[in-house]
């Protein structure tokens, strides 16, 4: 895994893999690789031997034992990087990592500056990846996380300081320089005069420019530092040299120019624009700051003898008792133990109205209680509470690349060589075909040439407009866990949408119950069953016969998308839909059957509970449409996307509901499994297809959709497995998403289209096209006025999505 592509032995922490059938069923999983030349697994010390020469094949061998249903010891973690300038630097930093043994994948983001990488824990650690990237320059950021963002606040409000110091002092210096080039060039002492004003703003305040390249020559590699350190270093050692020894030029009938001004103005520019470029990289990540606003420093504990304690954040532990007064920030997730108050939740759900909170009813870190006080006690602390979750999750998302950035990447890995090339290529053409003039025009128009094809545009193009987007989405509610989503979101035109806490509000209900013959006396059966089931719909039954005392069951069965099953005094009895009933024979009385059509018709969900012989109860249970489904099932249609409802509720419900949503295709009495399949075939049709849910029977179809959307009040399981999050489950966030995602990636193709516009128009005038026309050859302080502004109008153009509605 080095560059020279040695060959490697990598050791591969095996989980799960307890005997020797195991350990051959990997031995066999291995050797179908092709990219693994040797491979041995060790039972006794639990791990895999392999072989390889890079570590593509590393992470096609962890996948392959994945796939065979064991694991691999790695950790994964997010380091940021200090110190680099360009997209290239990005490319850099993330080669040497990629190439340290022991590393499975590893991606910088020069966006958001940070490292992702995944490595094998018994091979390497942090300290050693930070060793890889001080080695070619740059600095890994690897404290504690709790520390990492104040630590990184300070490393960047104090390089924005010292950079702002530099820009200034480059201006005052460049100024006198410009002035006497433009206008006074006859005036005596000219030269040494902009000699003495330009040394100081090349060699001291750009010399990190050069010492940066220099560490990137003896890596054999190139960046923006690079470019920026050949142009100046020739247009000043050249200007040197004419000053001092101008008769080699007398001799040969040629005046000798200097161009003092254009090594300091370019120096001057390119700080400025670096400036302008961090502080609006600056606002991008706004988002999170606002979040990471959220969180308390301190609380207020109850101590078990009733007095109360002031405590740092770090210091509460699962289980404290907090107190809550008016107007303060909740700190930790926890469960309301006394009183009660209404709480502002819009920083997290983007809904403006308070909820009321009194026992037990869930509160969550970073919203703001209002007048009343209550008590409740830390359920989850530290990295575990919601916002934690969501600030992991954006940051997470804001340094993931879009499918769009990987080209972008590649692109901008071969650029630098390339201008290179193209910088030597254009002396060697102006030495050539200008005669006396060549050497000088040759040098001027090289030197343009690499100032003016510096790579920041291209490297800031699609992440400063995924930082926005994923904030702004954070903002309003719309929690995105990766860019490729976020891209891939526009294209939806397809939207298969659950119906139980997706459509309806998820809060069942019983509405009405009719008894065989008005006899109830085996409704404690009934309850017995229904405390078992882990059904939302159970929940509703037992909340309705709360307090009923409940018999022994024998042979409790949960029948997935129908309903249960148990066993009582010699006889059997079911609980479910009516296919239930109708595959165990069960006869069905035309009173209950009459009472079972009329519900169906009003959209309420039809339970029937029987014995062995025939049904004794039909239940009525209802579930309420939420409030704005029915406003946002009509701006999804009208955006062009077919919409599918799919539920394992009976025909008749499932229509209503569809009638009264606007809905056009449902389906009724899906079970999970066939959603899934459904979402296929709308696959194999070339839809793109965004499956909408909540419940852990919802995830194989999360799983399966090409964009994956959870309600934030659903489960954990549906929310880990989906891509975004609806914080509120207001399904009219579904179409701002839509929106949202429209509008990052109409950026992202306007940053990439100017940026390539910039430069194929750019580096060919800066060679000298237009010389043989006109006479125009592009002076270099131009160029470095117009690399810096390409720069900014990226950033300043992702910022706009902020203000977009």
């Amino acid at each position: 895994m080095a560059t020279d592509k040695k060959k490697q032995v990598i050791y591969l922490t095996l989980e799960d893999v307890e005997s020797e059938h195991c350990a051959l069923i990997v031995e066999k999983g291995l050797a179908r690789l092709k990219s693994i030349e040797t491979h041995q697994v060790e039972l006794n010390n639990r791990r895999a031997v392999i072989t390889v020469d890079n570590t593509q094949a590393v992470a096609e061998a962890i996948k392959a034992i994945k796939d065979l249903g064991y694991g691999v010891s790695t950790v994964k973690n997010t380091f940021p990087v200090l110190g680099m300038t360009c997209a290239s630097c990005a490319g850099s930093a993330e080669s040497i990592v990629t190439y340290e043994p022991g590393v499975v994948s590893a991606a910088v983001n020069f966006a958001t500056g940070n490292l992702t990488v995944e490595y094998l824990p018994n091979m390497t650690d942090a300290a050693k990846l930070q060793k890889a990237v001080q080695s070619i320059g740059y600095d890994l950021l690897i404290e504690d996380e709790t520390k990492q963002q104040e630590t990184l606040e300070v490393i960047h409000a104090q390089k924005f300081q010292n950079l702002k110091i530099k820009t200034i002092w480059a201006t005052i210096l460049s100024s006198p320089v410009v002035v006497i080039g433009m206008f006074f060039m006859n005036m005596p002492y000219a030269d040494p005069i902009m000699w003495l004003f330009s040394t100081p703003v090349v060699l001291w305040l750009g010399k990190d420019f050069f010492i940066n390249a220099w560490k990137q020559a003896i890596h054999r590699s190139a960046n923006m530092d690079t470019l920026v350190a050949l142009s100046t270093g020739i247009a000043y050692l050249f200007s040197v040299f004419n000053m001092l020894l101008p008769e080699f030029w007398h001799r040969r009938g040629l005046h000798a120019h200097v161009y003092f001004e254009a090594a300091s103005v370019i120096i001057a520019f390119i700080l400025l624009g670096k400036l302008l470029e961090e502080k609006a990289k600056g606002n991008t990540s706004s988002a999170i700051k606002k979040l990471m606003g959220l969180q308390s420093k301190t609380v207020i504990v109850i101590l078990p003898d009733g007095t109360q304690k002031q405590t740092a954040i770090e210091e509460v532990a699962t289980g404290d008792v907090i107190l809550v007064k008016p107007g303060e920030k909740i700190a930790v997730d926890g469960i309301v133990t006394s009183g009660s108050s209404y709480v502002d939740e819009s920083m997290l759900s983007g809904e403006p109205i308070p909820v009321l909170k009194k026992g037990s009813e869930k509160v969550f870190a970073g919203t703001i209680n209002q007048k009343g006080s209550f008590q409740f006690k830390a359920v989850k602390v530290g990295k575990e509470t919601m916002l934690a979750q969501i600030i992991k999750t954006v940051q997470d998302a804001q340094g993931n690349k879009a499918p769009v950035q990987k080209l972008v990447d590649k692109i901008a890995g071969i650029f630098v060589p390339v201008v290179i090339g193209i910088a030597i290529l254009t002396f060697m053409l102006w030495f050539v075909l200008d005669g006396d003039n060549g050497v000088v025009h040759g040098l001027l128009a090289a030197v343009t040439v690499l100032v003016i094809a510096c790579p920041c545009a291209l490297g800031l193009a699609t992440p400063t407009a995924i930082m926005v987007g994923v904030g702004k989405g954070a903002e309003n509610g719309i929690l995105i866990k990766d860019a490729e989503s976020l891209e891939l979101a526009k294209k939806v035109d397809a939207i298969v949408l659950d119906k139980t806490g997706t459509i309806t509000e998820g809060r069942p209900e019983v509405t009405g119950f009719k008894w065989l013959n008005n006899d109830d006396a085996a409704s404690n059966v009934l309850m017995s069953i229904e405390k078992q089931s882990e059904h939302p719909l159970a929940e509703a039954v037992v909340k309705h016969f709360d307090g009923l005392p409940t018999p022994t069951l024998s042979g409790f069965e949960s029948i997935t998308g129908k309903g249960a099953k148990a066993g009582h005094d010699n006889d059997t009895y079911y609980v479910g839909n009516k296919k239930l009933l109708a595959e165990n024979n069960i006869i069905t009385d035309d009173q209950l059957q009459i009472q079972a059509e009329e519900w169906g018709s009003q959209s309420k969900t039809v339970i029937w509970f029987s014995n062995s012989r025939q049904a004794l109860a039909v239940i009525a249970i209802s579930d309420n449409i939420k409030e704005k489904s029915a406003q946002a099932i009509q701006e999804m249609q009208a955006m062009g996307i077919d919409l599918y409802m799919l539920t394992g509720d009976n025909e008749a419900t499932a229509k209503a509901i569809a009638e009264q949503t606007g809905i056009r295709h449902y389906k009724a009495e899906v079970l999970p499994q066939h959603k899934a399949a459904f979402i296929k075939e709308l696959q194999q049709q070339g839809k793109i297809v965004a499956m909408v849910g909540d419940g852990i029977n919802d995830s194989t179809a999360l799983a399966t959709a090409d964009v994956s959307i959870a309600m934030g009040k659903g489960s954990d399981i549906a929310m880990d497995v989906a891509k975004m999050t609806i914080i509120s489950s207001d399904l009219t966030k579904i179409p701002q998403a839509i929106r949202l995602s429209k509008q990052t990636v109409a950026t992202i193709k306007q940053n990439l289209f100017w940026t390539f516009v910039y430069n194929l128009i750019g580096i060919p005038i800066a060679a000298g096209i237009l010389y043989p026309i006109n006479g125009f050859l592009l002076n270099p302080m131009i160029a470095g006025a117009a690399m810096a502004f390409s720069s900014i109008s990226v950033v300043s153009n992702s910022l706009r999505l902020k203000w977009k509605k």
